[in-house]
């Protein structure tokens, strides 16, 4: 299934994608998808509804973030290895785990608003790992279960924040709209091979990063183990699995976004988001 949520900020209502395309409203079947949506029997409950007759959401309606409840939204940084030699960094012996704050989850096509004086901010497409059972010290092997489904995310980033204001790297994750997430939340049997998605990302049109999980370090599984030794992953806890080459930071000269700039970004099968870049304006944020 292909699950989303449509409507104004705040008062977005639950969908699905159906098997030909089309947007439909699952306002009569619940209230909002949220982690508890995100269990086994709850999915399955959603899965063999009749689609055919839910009402059909008009083309060109806002989307939101895919799911509401996320408890944790955890980072892996440096995750493939040529985006390592970009940053400048060695590849890690251990996956590289920080935090983006829950304040900057947004809808996949809302505007991203640059912090006030920003001169530094960064795009990078990622994979999206959503947890639907609890895990704790789980097996690589079985980590699979544990997997609600999959999404897209830009892991905007302000780099001066990031690396150059002391201390860790959250400072320059978590501003307000630096976490776009869907259009969709893709259930894992859909995705059965998530080792095998190609990942893209566009700047007004220009390709800038074009890559696979083929070239993880640390593949979904054994992300999904390592990360449960360390906190217990509960339904709806948000993995960002690590960006390929191609961010602004990487470019040479260094190339960051600017008021006006266009970011479209997709991975195959699982949707594509596009945002508009706008200067700071606490305005652009309710």
């Amino acid at each position: 299934m292909k699950l989303l949520r449509h409507g104004p900020k705040g008062r977005e209502k639950p969908g699905l994608v159906d098997a030909r395309g089309t947007m439909r409203d699952l306002s009569s079947h619940l209230d909002d998808i949220t982690n508890a949506t995100l269990s086994p029997a709850e999915l399955g409950r959603l899965r063999a509804l009749d689609t055919e007759h839910l009402p059909i959401v008009p083309a060109g309606t806002r989307l939101g973030a895919p799911y509401r409840g996320t408890g944790k939204f955890i980072c892996v940084g440096l995750n493939y290895s040529d985006h390592a030699a970009e940053s400048n960094q060695p590849v890690p012996q251990e996956p590289v785990l920080f935090a983006k704050w829950n304040s900057c989850i947004q809808g996949p096509d809302d505007p991203i608003v640059m912090p006030r004086d920003s001169t530094k901010t960064d795009w990078e497409i990622e994979l999206g790992i959503v947890i639907g059972t609890r895990a704790r010290y789980v097996d690589p092997a079985d980590a699979r279960r544990h997997i609600a489904g999959f999404c897209v995310i830009n892991d905007v980033s302000e780099r001066e924040y990031q690396l150059e204001r002391c201390g860790q790297w959250d400072k320059g994750k978590g501003c307000d709209t630096f976490g776009p997430i869907g259009p969709w939340l893709v259930t894992a049997d859909e995705v059965p091979n998530p080792q095998d998605l190609r990942l893209w990302l566009d700047v007004n049109g220009k390709r800038r990063q074009d890559g696979s999980t083929r070239n993880m370090v640390f593949g979904v599984d054994f992300l999904v183990s390592y990360i449960s030794r360390f906190t217990t992953l509960e339904p709806g806890d948000l993995i960002a699995t690590g960006t390929p080459p191609g961010v602004g930071l990487g470019q040479k000269p260094p190339v960051y976004l600017k008021a006006g700039d266009v970011v479209t970004l997709g991975i195959p099968g699982l949707g594509e988001q596009r945002q508009v870049v706008h200067a700071w304006d606490p305005a652009l944020l309710d």
